[in-house]
């Protein structure tokens, strides 16, 4: 997941950018005035939520037969439902999210992002889920892999661009302090670091460790599950899922009469048990959580 993974798609590029802007900006930063709409306004006068999402990280979000599916998918659809608009979803990379939603192309972001301390800095987030990271290897796993050891050090781990498992095997820096958890641990224990095989989205990563350009997978942990499952037998999980970490719909900051709706139709989601039969339906109850937070990471 993918500070956490997950995609838990993880910090993803271009936030420096962004909070470098907003600081900028601050003395002509607003919230809703009197007499000027809010996004929440206009979304009901338009009768849709438009929602940005990255439909390559199944099952959260990712494409069958042509349409946009998925965990994800169906909760942006019944939260659209609670505030009496529906739900229209537009294919993003995932790192051209959030400048795009910082920008206002778009109302809101549902694509598995972590709920993590620096976002929160440019944005809001309404949390709905909790995620960790696992490794996917060859089915028999035949290099003895494990995220408990040193045994990625000097191994080519592909993960996707933007996510909190490529921040994991990214070196720290000044623009990305918390990052290189799994390259610090290496270098103590003597070892080479992993070799980052960064790719655009999961489906690019998953195909890397079939065709043996990577020698494991780094992706949050229902999503790294999924593909395993859908294999066919040729992957699967080694060991447990770590540093478990909430997703959040991400909102534009200063929308504070949207996130407040998103977060109140999440809470009547989770006590009418809409959200468990979406949760089941997908394969993830494991993940379901029962107190949507605003703002809720960890640390």
């Amino acid at each position: 997941m993918h500070t956490g993974p997950l995609r838990r798609r993880g910090i993803a590029l271009g936030i420096t950018v962004i909070a470098g802007a907003l600081a900028l900006s601050a003395c002509n930063a607003k919230t809703t005035t009197p007499g000027k709409k809010s996004a929440l306004d206009t979304i009901k006068k338009n009768g849709k939520l438009v929602i940005a999402t990255d439909a390559s990280y199944a099952p959260n979000e990712f494409k069958q037969n042509g349409q946009v599916v998925g965990f994800d998918i169906d909760l942006g659809s019944a939260i659209a439902k609670k505030l009496g608009v529906q739900a229209e979803f537009q294919d993003v990379k995932f790192d051209n999210i959030l400048p795009a939603l910082q920008s206002k192309k778009y109302d809101i972001s549902l694509s598995s992002f972590t709920d993590n301390k620096q976002r929160e800095q440019s944005f809001d987030f309404v949390t709905y889920f909790s995620a960790g990271t696992g490794l996917m290897v060859k089915a028999g796993n035949p290099l003895k892999l494990s995220p408990d050891d040193l045994s990625l050090c000097g191994k080519k781990i592909a993960v996707e661009k933007g996510t909190t498992q490529e921040d994991e095997l990214t070196p720290k820096s000044s623009a990305k302090p918390d990052a290189g958890a799994r390259v610090d641990k290496c270098k103590q224990g003597g070892k080479p670091a992993p070799v980052k095989v960064s790719l655009d989205d999961q489906n690019a990563a998953n195909l890397a460790l079939g065709n043996g350009r990577a020698d494991a997978v780094l992706a949050d942990s229902p999503v790294a599950s999924y593909a395993a499952k859908e294999s066919n037998g040729k992957f699967v999980i080694a060991g447990k899922a770590y540093d478990t970490a909430p997703y959040g719909i991400a909102i534009p900051k200063n929308e504070n009469e949207l996130r407040d709706a998103i977060q109140k139709a999440v809470k009547d989601l989770i006590t009418d048990g809409t959200y468990k039969q979406l949760t089941d339906k997908w394969g993830i109850s494991d993940g379901g959580i029962t107190d949507p937070k605003v703002n809720g990471a960890a640390g």
